[in-house]
């Protein structure tokens, strides 16, 4: 049997989810902007990726409180508040962030929300979790190259790397220092197999 929405504990945990996305979104700007001053461009472009998609999920949840409209909703949380320079850290944290979501509070959102009568909600809950486990294993990936010294250097010699300002191509353990095209830095290369729209099979 649901219960009333604007005395349901799905509203506070929508609100919740609300806030925290749209924190998610705001701090990957951020670390953002400080992968794009220390020139690495690939890292850049995955923060920018991934806050794109936190932003739709802050909508999601957004559409969910229209019935709430006109009050306020009071609730305490814990939100992440580690400001760091170092790229390492930002994806490092990034990642835990996202694991929490995924594998504690989205799911905990989700069964309440399902115990409280809001079905729809609580699949939305268990869908987005999902996705955020893709963020949090897309960090880790990163983390994990940044680490190990290869995010610009492959132990395979046929790898190809894509130059994100151009789209040329080079084969070979590490990208060059600067694009022979058009002189970007090695910052903006990433393994062809990581870009966007870059398979053309059918």
């Amino acid at each position: 049997m649901q219960i009333i929405f604007d005395e349901s504990q799905t509203r506070l945990n929508l609100m919740r989810a609300f806030a925290g996305e749209s924190q998610s979104r705001q701090r990957y700007y951020q670390a953002a902007l400080i992968a794009q001053q220390q020139k690495l461009v690939s890292i850049e472009r995955v923060f920018r990726f991934t806050a794109e998609q936190e932003e739709r999920h802050a909508m999601v949840f957004w559409k969910f409180l229209k019935d709430s409209s006109g009050g306020d909703i009071d609730f305490t949380a814990g939100f992440p508040a580690g400001v760091f320079e170092d790229i390492q850290q930002l994806l490092d944290s990034s990642a835990a962030e996202e694991e929490k979501e995924y594998s504690i509070v989205y799911p905990d959102f989700a069964r309440i929300a399902a115990d409280e009568g809001f079905t729809d909600i609580a699949s939305k809950f268990r869908m987005i979790a999902e996705i955020e486990n893709t963020h949090n294993m897309r960090f880790k990936y990163y983390g994990d190259l940044l680490r190990n010294g290869k995010l610009f250097r492959d132990d395979n010699v046929e790898q190809t790397w894509m130059c994100l300002n151009c789209g040329h191509i080079h084969k070979g353990s590490e990208p060059p220092n600067e694009c022979p095209v058009c002189r970007a830095a090695q910052g903006y290369f990433i393994r062809e197999y990581e870009a966007a729209f870059t398979s053309s099979e059918m």
